[in-house]
């Protein structure tokens, strides 16, 4: 059963059959990000996760802001557009300004390549931990945003309830942030 999706009202370079005639030849480039709230000293205090539609089974599951790159677009303007788009224009993102992810990840359309898995296409994200500071109200695909503790959001059932593998990028956020899984 497909899922119900917001169309895109400004898709960027791709018309939707040029898009999936793309993610059958080439790998295709998104941005990642685990929302997060810090305390006075910068310590985690909450993660955020988004509870959504699976864009493979069409399912509820747990996810997080993610998005493609335009064509012509900078990786930090993807992100921004991106966090804007699934948490609301005050989340009030703070990216640093290296702007490097805590890690790559790679999505296979075939199960069991790699931990992640998007039936949709082959596609490359670069994952970042991004601090917000402001009022969350997701929107688009997201039906609502909760904030679990570092210890609630390591728990295996929450783990396993990402869709696509997302719970083991979570825990890799965890573990760069120095956080024990």
């Amino acid at each position: 059963m497909p899922s119900v999706r917001t169309p895109d009202p400004n898709p960027g370079w791709l018309p939707e059959y040029q898009l999936e005639e793309a993610r059958d030849r080439v790998p295709i480039l998104y941005v990642e990000a685990i929302p997060v709230r810090l305390d006075d000293l910068g310590r985690v205090e909450h993660v955020g996760v988004l509870l959504g539609g699976s864009t493979s089974t069409g399912e509820l599951h747990h996810s997080f802001v993610s998005g493609r790159v335009l064509h012509g677009e900078s990786v930090r303007s993807a992100l921004m557009r991106n966090l804007e788009k699934d948490l609301g224009p005050t989340a009030f993102p703070q990216l640093s300004a290296d702007i490097v992810p805590f890690t790559v990840a790679e999505y296979f359309p075939i199960p069991g390549i790699s931990p992640l898995h998007d039936s949709r296409q082959h596609a490359v994200a670069l994952a970042y931990v991004v601090a917000v500071t402001g009022e969350c109200a997701p929107r688009q695909d997201a039906l609502e945003l909760t904030w679990l503790t570092p210890e609630e959001i390591s728990d295996p059932r929450v783990l396993d309830d990402f869709d696509g593998g997302r719970g083991f990028l979570v825990k890799q956020a965890l573990a760069h942030l120095g956080l024990a899984v």
